[in-house]
């Protein structure tokens, strides 16, 4: 591998670290799920237009371009509603492990939006999958609640994966990410505003939790976002999809670090996660397998 491309490689890794640092971050930040995201999206919005202005990119775009780009901030700020909403109702652990099932709600969402016919080992790991969610909610009725809350944030992660991958493919990353920030942004202010969410109590904040938010809006949104485009220029689709399953491995290890004994589990969560990572790797692994079989019947 040429030294540009293992550099790239360290550097997917270390944006793949921060997103399981994400989980870890809004169990140690106060605010509720609602807040949490209003501030996380407003701030990121201020640092990637500062990147944007910098860096001289293209911020004007039409009408129907800007109602796309509404629709996907919509999508994220939903999905990481029932994100920090899972973190919060569980912990890091039960949350990253269900949010693995990204991949299969993936696999069944793109035949729908995309046209392609249903893949049957697909649905094979997704029962497998669906097997590991049953033990992850056998081990305790306390964490029904978040696991939902994940269910939903891994539905919601990957309607606006497959939304967003159209997007990326025509327009720049730090313009995607200004509009969808602010639009996410601008979409719970205005639900915050309506249900009387706007007091004076969701400006009181903690020193420790703007570090927190910063760190958040920053590192984890604003520059992981750009960052994981651009390394998609270096590294093949393989690499990257393998390497990004990581990421819950990343967070449950940095939740037993960080956070202690509110992390350690029972023996049978960490079979059913295991079990739903495993699946999401040989998904990945045939997936991929399958189109260098197709691309070499094609050149062939």
């Amino acid at each position: 591998m040429p030294s540009v491309k293992k550099l790239q490689y360290l550097h997917l890794h270390l944006i793949v670290f921060i997103w399981g640092f994400t989980a870890v971050l809004g169990a140690l930040i106060t605010l509720d799920a609602i807040p949490l995201v209003a501030y996380r999206m407003s701030l990121a919005a201020v640092f990637l237009l500062i990147f944007a202005l910098v860096t001289k990119k293209r911020l004007r775009f039409p009408r129907r371009t800007q109602a796309k780009f509404a629709i996907a901030g919509g999508l994220i700020a939903l999905h990481w509603l029932a994100f920090f909403g899972a973190v919060k109702a569980s912990n890091v652990s039960v949350t990253l492990a269900v949010m693995s099932t990204g991949a299969f709600f993936a696999a069944f969402l793109e035949p729908l939006f995309l046209r392609r016919k249903l893949i049957i080992y697909e649905v094979i790991f997704g029962l497998l999958a669906m097997c590991g969610l049953a033990l992850i909610f056998n081990v305790d009725s306390s964490y029904t609640t978040g696991i939902l809350l994940a269910l939903a944030s891994s539905f919601l992660g990957a309607c606006f994966t497959i939304y967003n991958a159209q997007l990326v493919k025509e327009h720049q990353a730090g313009a995607i990410g200004l509009y969808e920030m602010s639009y996410g942004a601008v979409f719970i202010l205005i639900y915050l505003g309506f249900s009387g969410g706007i007091t004076a109590d969701l400006f009181v904040i903690s020193l420790r939790d703007w570090g927190y938010l910063l760190l958040l809006a920053s590192v984890c949104t604003a520059y992981a976002f750009v960052a994981s485009v651009h390394v998609m220029r270096w590294l093949s689709a393989y690499t990257v999809m393998l390497t990004v399953n990581l990421e819950p491995v990343y967070g449950i290890l940095l939740g037993l670090w960080i956070l202690g004994d509110a992390e350690y589990m029972q023996t049978e969560f960490y079979l059913g996660a295991g079990l739903i990572l495993l699946t999401v790797i040989g998904n990945g692994i045939l997936k991929l397998s399958r189109a260098r079989k197709t691309k070499i019947e094609t050149t062939g």
